[in-house]
């Protein structure tokens, strides 16, 4: 467009309100920092586009992504069509205008050096059913108001609306929103020298431990642990086992507790509410928001708290369970251990499960990597055997009372002893 205004109709990147469907894999947090990138990779383009004049319209406030030489106009209007077409009609300045919206960031400035020469109207797709831009000479309210928005056929009824009005429409190539964790990847992939695909590809080597463990216990994506070594950790990839009832194995453990009992990392609840419908009282405490919603959604108590934190009845619980290889829990099972025994009253039982390997010692952290591609950063976290469970029981009021085991699981129980 050589000569014109380019419009940029944009939402201020902020966590929470922008790109909420990128959440299913990515926190608001992210998903706004990928808002955002991808809003600065749209603007650079516009930026030395062959346009006479550049416009925002903005709903929020301009940040410091705004490059210089962009007027800034609020957007105003109910749905997203009245805000289309008063963004045309607040910026009309008699000459033709073209608005592209914050999620095709692969957008290059060649793409808006067309030629306006015998249409009237411009339109480019995108292969959702959307479009990436539209141009008017003169704004006109009847072409948008009333297309229904955000659907897989709105490009469609787009089209269909400019040609019931008589315009020339020129047809723009086809791009790809930003709209969804598989939309990213794609853009990332092809596109890597993009501010956003720079992003994406550290946000994928960076997650946080816990946004994994949400992932897996929503369901959305599927989580295995391993060491530095890549050696998978089975007992922090078992979420099928972790969401499924209480097992044969689990039952067997619970016959051995003393009430009331407090289960650490309670994950989503399987122990705790196999405990109460035995009638036995117990809380089940856990850093994950998911798996303490998914816990009391049992009809099971829970508390989102992390065990070194304030805890209810310290040191008058009956027993305390940490299933799972939740010993690992920190990456220092003396500690943990003796936070235990802080909690259980005395003469109280803590049910450990440990490692069938007897002699296995290990302290490196774990990283997480999800069927999605992320990986987490390193989590502190400890496997240990029974042998080595007992040395670090040494260092607490803890004294080994029991060894047990099945085919594929082994377990040891201590009591308080002052």
């Amino acid at each position: 467009m050589k000569r014109g205004t380019v419009i940029v109709i944009a939402k201020a990147p902020v966590p929470g309100r922008v790109k909420t469907r990128l959440q299913s894999e990515f926190t608001a947090r992210e998903a706004a920092a990928l808002a955002r990138a991808s809003l600065v990779d749209t603007l650079s383009a516009v930026q030395f586009a062959p346009a006479t004049r550049r416009v925002i319209v903005l709903e929020g406030e301009p940040g410091p992504w705004l490059p210089p030489g962009f007027e800034v106009v609020a957007q105003r209007g109910g749905g997203l069509d009245e805000r289309l077409a008063a963004a045309f009609e607040d910026v009309y300045d008699g000459t033709p205008m073209l608005l592209v919206g914050m999620d095709t960031p692969q957008l290059r400035p060649e793409l808006l050096g067309f030629e306006w020469s015998g249409y009237d109207a411009v339109l480019g797709l995108t292969e959702d059913g959307g479009y990436w831009c539209l141009g008017l000479r003169t704004p006109d309210p009847r072409a948008l108001v009333g297309v229904p928005m955000s659907t897989d056929h709105t490009g469609r009824d787009q089209l269909r609306r400019l040609l019931a009005l008589g315009l020339r429409v020129q047809i723009l190539p086809t791009l790809r929103d930003m709209d969804t964790p598989r939309d990213a990847a794609y853009l990332a992939d092809e596109f890597p020298s993009l501010r956003v695909s720079r992003l994406y590809r550290r946000l994928q080597h960076a997650a946080h431990p816990g946004l994994l463990f949400e992932q897996a216990l929503g369901g959305t994506a599927r989580v295995v642990a391993t060491g530095i070594d890549g050696r998978t950790v089975p007992s922090l990839s078992e979420v099928d086992r972790w969401t499924a009832p209480a097992d044969d194995v689990d039952r067997l453990a619970l016959s051995r507790c003393e009430g009331p009992v407090l289960d650490i990392g309670c994950g989503p609840g399987r122990i705790v509410t196999a405990l109460a419908e035995r009638g036995i009282p117990a809380l089940g405490v856990d850093v994950s928001p998911r798996a303490v919603s998914l816990t009391t959604s049992r009809g099971a108590s829970a508390l989102h708290r992390p065990v070194q934190d304030r805890l209810p009845g310290e040191g008058r619980w009956g027993s305390v369970l940490l299933m799972d290889g939740n010993i690992g829990i920190g990456g220092d099972p003396a500690d943990l251990l003796r936070r235990c025994a802080e909690l259980v009253r005395p003469d109280g039982l803590v049910l450990v499960e440990v490692d069938p390997d007897d002699d296995l010692d290990d302290i490196t952290p774990i990283v997480l990597r999800s069927s999605t591609g992320r990986r987490s950063t390193p989590l502190p976290w400890a496997r240990v055997g029974t042998r080595a469970l007992i040395r670090h029981a040494r260092t607490t009021h803890l004294h080994p009372t029991e060894d047990w085991r099945t085919p594929h699981r082994a377990f040891l129980t201590l009591r308080r002893t002052a």
